[in-house]
């Protein structure tokens, strides 16, 4: 049977099993998909240990930079974002890596909300690898204005450099931020620990601004309850950027592109149940 998994550490949270089977039985393809717990110092021979047999797997925290040292060859969007969540094993036995997180993100602003981006200002918190993985996917929505805002702002610069060719970038610091934005995308990891990025309020539009948690939870993030509190239009989660950056790794593995609206609306009852 075609062997796939899903590499992390820590990893046994991780939905990417569940998804991939729903996709499986969905589009009548025949695999297994297994979560590996990879050591943390050794993810590279956790990897080829796999890909003696398997053919594809996917990458989350914290081994997505290991994975495109790993690779091959990656695809230009994984080495724009300098990361990797995507391992696929070609016919020669080498590795093809690519990111699918921007597609993810983008798919579930624009098709899934419904939202369109072009013209739009939006802000991007953080500078990590969650906001690196989908600058070029944002820009190539073609938005008025993007500015990734963060604590250090050198990092925020260094990556508004990189990405500059791609269109209209800026960085900035949390506390330089005051005029509304139409979209604050929230890339930190501060909704893990129940915090906030250090951003006013008044970047909310009330009743305009749409706010997104790359972040998910049973109920509101913390980021996504403070957007409420201070008027945002509506408030997403990153739950359906998980299912559609998985989309992305299926369709390239096995060439079908599964529907991704009924997963996701399964997962969703299923967050809403607790299970």
């Amino acid at each position: 049977m075609d062997r796939y998994c899903v590499f992390g550490n820590p990893i046994g949270h991780s939905k990417s099993p569940q998804i991939h089977r729903l996709f499986a039985e969905q589009t009548g393809q025949t695999l297994r998909y297994d979560p590996i717990l990879a050591p943390l110092d050794d993810f590279a021979g956790a990897a080829r240990a796999f890909f003696s047999e398997g053919l594809g797997a996917n990458v989350t925290l914290p081994f997505k930079e290991d994975a495109y040292a790993l690779a091959d060859e990656v695809s230009e969007r994984a080495r724009r974002a300098g990361a990797v969540n995507f391992l696929m094993k070609r016919a020669d036995g080498s590795l093809y890596g690519d990111n699918t997180d921007g597609a993810g993100l983008v798919s579930d602003l624009t098709a899934n909300a419904g939202l369109d981006l072009r013209e739009r200002r939006i802000l991007l918190l953080g500078a990590g690898g969650a906001a690196r993985g989908v600058i070029e996917y944002l820009l190539g929505q073609q938005p008025r204005a993007l500015v990734i805002a963060n604590r250090t702002v050198a990092t925020a610069e260094k990556l508004a450099q990189h990405f500059a060719d791609l269109g209209p970038v800026a960085a900035s610091g949390f506390d330089w931020l005051s005029e509304p934005f139409d979209l604050i995308v929230n890339a930190t990891s501060a909704s893990l620990a129940g915090e906030l990025p250090p951003i006013p309020p008044e970047l909310i539009q009330p009743g305009h601004t749409v706010c997104y948690d790359m972040m998910y939870g049973k109920g509101l993030t913390a980021f996504n309850a403070w957007a409420e509190a201070h008027g945002a239009a509506r408030t997403l989660d990153g739950l359906g950027m998980l299912v559609e950056q998985a989309a992305e790794a299926f369709l390239q593995w096995r060439g079908i592109r599964p529907d991704s609206a009924s997963v996701l609306a399964t997962l969703r009852e299923q967050l809403l149940a607790g299970i």
